[in-house]
């Protein structure tokens, strides 16, 4: 029996397909943005990459869990 991924890494096989990019090019984003509080980098995703909410949110949130 396999691991199922959960919280907002589930999210992560759906983002690379999506946007043609690979998860940790995305975290990389998130790091280099400037920004540090929450919801401003999912608006920074959201504006400058045409990410939908959920997909940044599940990013930032990871991102910010691993710590910039």
């Amino acid at each position: 029996m396999t691991d199922q991924v959960k919280g907002p890494a589930s999210y992560f096989p759906s983002i690379e397909k999506k946007y043609g990019r690979p998860i940790a090019e995305w975290q990389q984003i998130v790091r280099d943005c400037g920004i540090t509080k929450h919801m401003q980098i999912v608006a920074h995703l959201k504006s400058e990459y045409g990410l939908g909410h959920g997909h940044a949110n599940a990013l930032v949130a990871h991102t910010l869990a691993e710590g910039l």
